[in-house]
């Protein structure tokens, strides 16, 4: 039988015809060896990898992922669901959790759903592309849909929130700890009337944070806090929150948002009303975007730890991704800092200073 005839000189265009065995036959390695150096997980020294690359390249080999995924029953892609893309923490999570994908050995393919469009009308679409996982962020899905996923043992992990009593993993920092950090800060330094401004009423992120500050006060026999409907996590509805509560004869001397950019719209109302920060109102936010280090707000703030969430999550993953096993929904809570800027002052070391001045 005449054997195939391989080109041998120079860097060849890519020919379809070149398999993996002709790239093992002229390094005299067997075809599994080939497979390991294209894989991203796989055991194999450096020098194997780099031979098999250069050899590869040599003869025009290119591996077919779609068709080793067909032999694998594996993609190596991890789709992530975003719905929110505006408010400037999710694009943070968005590149910390694309490094920690392909740091795992994985590919991402990210889906933002259209305006008005649900998360569920996207799914069927994300399933068609056999992901190995699904990492939800800014979004949910219902339970008909995350049995779907459990059916076709597809591990799904919540992002920055989870749902109770829907049966996907869930990886979130401690909102409720945050809260009441919050509340301790404001109440130690000083601060009487206290406000908390919040955004989704159905977001566990919103409820748990309003939860953990209220509860808080209420053990520190604080009774004089107000509670603002901002509606949503926005500038605008923490910019349109601080007017009506900065407008008010009394007005509060502390204002805690659900996150940062509500925080921003807030610090902005203030100096637009004459008012300032922190001279008139202290003000606190959620998250530690970058924008919150800036000096034009230099927010007071919890900071999320996005990237050991991450890699939390890519954890979780590892336990329940393989496929045949399954693993029992697990939620993680991972606690924040509060990092002090100078959105907000100690109002009881002014006045003892003020005091002992006088």
């Amino acid at each position: 039988m005449a054997k195939r005839a391989i080109p041998k000189t120079g860097t060849q265009k890519i020919n379809a015809q070149v398999t993996a065995q002709d790239v093992a036959r002229t390094l005299g390695v067997s075809q599994s060896t080939i497979s390991r150096a294209f894989s991203m997980t796989a055991s194999i020294s450096e020098e194997m990898k780099l031979r098999v690359v250069k050899a590869a390249n040599k003869l025009g080999y290119q591996p077919n992922v779609i068709a080793r995924s067909l032999i694998t029953r594996r993609t190596n892609m991890v789709a992530i669901v975003m719905a929110n893309l505006v408010d400037p923490f999710y694009p943070v999570v968005l590149d910390e959790l694309v490094q920690q994908v392909q740091a795992g050995g994985f590919q991402t393919l990210l889906f933002v759903p259209s305006a008005g469009e649900k998360i569920d009308d996207i799914m069927p679409n994300l399933l068609q592309y056999q992901v190995d996982a699904i990492i939800l962020t800014s979004a949910t899905i219902s339970s008909a849909m995350a049995r779907i996923c459990a059916a076709r043992d597809t591990p799904v992990v919540s992002f920055n929130r989870y749902v109770p009593g829907l049966n996907i993993h869930a990886v979130s920092s401690d909102n409720v700890g945050g809260g009441r950090q919050v509340a301790d800060y404001l109440v130690a330094t000083g601060h009487e009337r206290l406000a908390f401004i919040s955004a989704q009423r159905d977001a566990t992120t919103n409820r748990d944070r309003r939860s953990g500050f209220l509860t808080r006060l209420k053990q520190l026999k604080i009774t004089s806090c107000v509670q603002e409907d901002g509606g949503e996590f926005s500038y605008e509805a923490g910019y349109a929150a601080a007017k009506r509560l900065l407008r008010q004869a009394v007005r509060p001397d502390a204002l805690f948002f659900a996150s940062d950019v509500m925080a921003f719209g807030g610090m902005d109302a203030a100096r637009e009303i004459g008012l300032s920060v922190p001279g008139d109102v202290s003000i606190i936010g959620y998250d530690d975007v970058p924008m919150a280090a800036l000096p034009s707000y230099g927010l007071t703030t919890i900071r999320q730890p996005v990237r050991e969430m991450a890699k939390t999550a890519m954890d979780i993953l590892g336990l329940a991704g393989q496929r045949g096993m399954r693993s029992d929904p697990t939620t993680r809570l991972i606690p924040g800092t509060l990092i002090t800027r100078s959105s907000t002052m100690n109002r009881r070391a002014v006045s003892h200073l003020k005091e002992t001045a006088a």
